[in-house]
């Protein structure tokens, strides 16, 4: 090969600080993955009706809503909600969801700051102002420094399921794919119905795949009962 054969192009500090990233994540982080579907009518209803007479940057996305589900699983499974060091497992105080936002330079994951405590809609305006400021570069330190947990969407581009690399030092991340129309069987009638596929990444050094099984489950029962959400708006 000779230098005319291809072109290099000179890498951003950002594109050299992720790639350091998850070079180091693959290589030493024994990764295991856990995939499921969700069913999501009764959630759309619930959002239609939600972001009736809504206007377009008021509306809740299914994004908000999945951070707030995720955020009250992780409650619930706090070995998910940590930072592996070399001491050993850090359980975090806070809940701090990581939501990947595609910029420029590549991707970065800013966080929506103790949203265990966040309904959906304050989430949701959270997540619209992360996504402007992440653009115009005037993110905080803290919510790029400080993610517990990551979700890594890719629904909008038509990815039907897929599996993330960890985010180090935070021991797992979830991937969701778009929602798709199928076939579903309900009490053994075959019906069309919204479906969206989860893969979960986790560090096997800090949890197995019984805890990661069961968070993957909580999360999928909050997307499949809307009504017991804290929303923070009336229908």
């Amino acid at each position: 090969m000779t230098t005319s054969d291809f072109q290099l192009l000179s890498q951003s500090s950002m594109r050299r600080a992720v790639a350091r990233a998850m070079s180091k994540s693959k290589r030493e982080a024994p990764h295991f993955y856990v995939s499921g579907e969700a069913h999501l009518d009764h959630l759309f209803r619930h959002l239609e009706a939600v972001n009736d007479g809504r206007s377009d940057d008021d509306r809740i996305s299914l994004t908000a809503v999945l951070v707030h589900v995720t955020a009250g699983a992780l409650v619930a499974h706090p070995h998910l909600n940590a930072h592996w060091t070399e001491e050993g497992l850090a359980l975090m105080d806070g809940v701090h969801v990581g939501v990947a936002v595609a910029v420029d330079d590549g991707l970065i994951a800013p966080a929506v700051l103790d949203c265990a405590e966040l309904d959906v809609l304050t989430i949701s305006q959270r997540l619209r102002d992360l996504a402007d400021r992440a653009r115009a570069g005037r993110l905080r330190v803290d919510e790029m420094n400080e993610p517990t947990f990551t979700i890594s969407n890719l629904g909008m581009y038509e990815v039907s399921r897929f599996t993330a690399i960890l985010n180090p030092p935070q021991v797992a991340i979830l991937a969701t794919g778009a929602a798709e129309q199928r076939a579903i069987v309900i009490d053994g009638v075959v019906v069309p119905g919204t479906v969206m596929a989860m893969t979960l990444s986790a560090d096997h050094r800090a949890i197995d795949g019984v805890v990661a099984g069961r968070f993957l489950a909580m999360v999928r029962h909050g997307l499949e009962t809307p009504s017991g959400l804290k929303w923070g708006t009336e229908i």
